[in-house]
């Protein structure tokens, strides 16, 4: 490669496969300018950068097993949870963890920093987020709901601002770190024109290896992987064996050329392909039940097959794969529970009108429950999550009461539907 990381003949090392296959492999040259850059930085504060943020007006919202977080930035911090009592009348139970006190909340700590430099090259606070010191650009919220466990002193909450180049302001988590004092880390790309505050991901650079003398361009056992992933990739329908052959064969000639680089022919491994499905094709075999999401980390992987069913299951190589029917679709039963819950939760824009923001729909007549000796059934939350891929997918599961589940799932796919939802929740394809 000419260009971005640097490259030389002798940063190599000679690996074996388990087939006695020998490659030599060159290793990329990391160098950091990232201090340089630090340094040098003239730009925005990170109170600028978050402005817009505080202007426009918006709110992010984590839903967890009992409690919704409602961060509203620069407004405050609520933690609430909503039931339904017989005749549709709602109780709300909330708590303010925070509300903003002063008028602009991002001018103090700047202002401080232009008119005293030597402030301004003070330590930036860093918190360890998943095993990485992560900086961030705090908030401070007080006069929350007063709290009977202190003297009826208000709530207070720090909310930290953490670069992250692809997320939308969303909370990743809210932690009470001492009685009625709080901490909420909230991921917004706003931070990340700033170089101190920018979000550090390990460097993944490719390695180039290239076969020796007698031994085969790709090892025998690549090959075979490369093979089961694309069968794994076939679009979703049935399709003859000689077809789908043929066509393994032509994207796989046309895709895994080696890369010349100088006089040696190099390879690069690991090339994805993108379902050429189009947007409407997806919807289609999404709302059909043919296309399924799939998602959750741990033990439990889900599949959620609109309008069919909800699988939670686990795959081990000796056991082989135990699955939990969590519940089955019945049109019928879903709406007789929609008519006691809400099946659409809206959102009101800033002009006034209305837009869905969410849809519930209920899975009953699981499997059995041993704890309880009913089926087990599950309400799946439809929400929209933006995102440049099509495929991407969000699955998380909570069980508020033993066997009966809350299934979130967000996709960009359900960005597209949710304004077709009809009274009961009900999607089709936007006409």
């Amino acid at each position: 490669p000419t260009t971005g990381v640097l490259y030389k003949e002798d940063n190599y090392i000679i690996m074996t496969t388990v087939d006695k296959e020998k490659y030599k492999c060159i290793l990329p040259l990391i160098a950091s300018g990232n201090e340089e850059e630090e340094k040098d930085y003239k730009g925005p504060t990170p109170g600028e950068l978050l402005e817009p943020l505080f202007k426009q007006s918006s709110c992010s919202y984590r839903i967890e097993s009992y409690w919704t977080y409602e961060v509203c930035h620069g407004k405050h911090i609520r933690q609430y949870h909503e039931e339904k009592e017989t005749g549709q009348k709602i109780n709300i139970q909330e708590y303010y963890l925070g509300n903003m006190m002063i008028k602009n909340p991002l001018s103090e700590p700047d202002q401080e920093e232009k008119e005293n430099p030597k402030e301004s090259a003070k330590e930036i606070p860093t918190k360890n987020i998943e095993g990485q010191m992560t900086p961030y650009y705090p908030v401070e919220m007080g006069n929350g709901t007063p709290c009977s466990l202190r003297q009826n002193l208000p709530r207070s909450s720090t909310v930290m601002y953490i670069c992250h180049p692809e997320a939308k302001h969303e909370i990743l988590s809210v932690a009470e770190v001492t009685t009625c004092e709080y901490e909420v880390v909230i991921l917004t790309p706003l931070l990340c024109n700033h170089p101190k505050y920018r979000f550090r991901a390990s460097p993944v650079n490719d390695i180039f290896c290239q076969s020796l003398p007698g031994s085969p361009l790709k090892p025998h056992n690549l090959e075979q992987l490369e093979k089961q992933q694309e069968m794994m990739k076939m679009p979703f329908r049935r399709v003859k064996e000689e077809e789908m052959h043929s066509t393994k064969e032509e994207k796989f000639s046309s895709i895994h050329k080696p890369v010349a680089v100088g006089s040696h022919q190099l390879l690069t491994v690991g090339t994805t392909h993108i379902s050429k499905l189009t947007d409407d094709q997806l919807i289609k075999e999404f709302l059909s039940g043919s296309y399924c999401f799939h998602g959750g980390v741990g033990w439990w992987k889900y599949e959620f097959c609109y309008g069919k069913y909800v699988h939670q299951y686990h795959e081990d190589k000796e056991s082989g794969k135990t699955s939990v029917v969590v519940g089955t679709w019945s049109k019928e039963e879903h709406i007789e529970w929609s008519r006691k819950n809400a099946a659409r939760t809206f959102y009101l824009r800033e002009d006034g009108t209305q837009t869905v923001r969410m849809v519930s729909h209920f899975y009953g007549n699981g499997d059995v429950c041993d704890l309880t000796d009913k089926p087990r059934q599950v309400t799946v939350k439809l929400k929209c999550k933006e995102s440049d891929s099509p495929h991407a997918v969000t699955i998380y599961m909570l069980e508020p009461h033993s066997c009966q589940y809350i299934l979130g799932v967000e996709s960009p796919v359900i960005c597209k539907i949710l304004d077709t939802a009809d009274e009961y929740g009900l999607l089709s394809v936007p006409s």
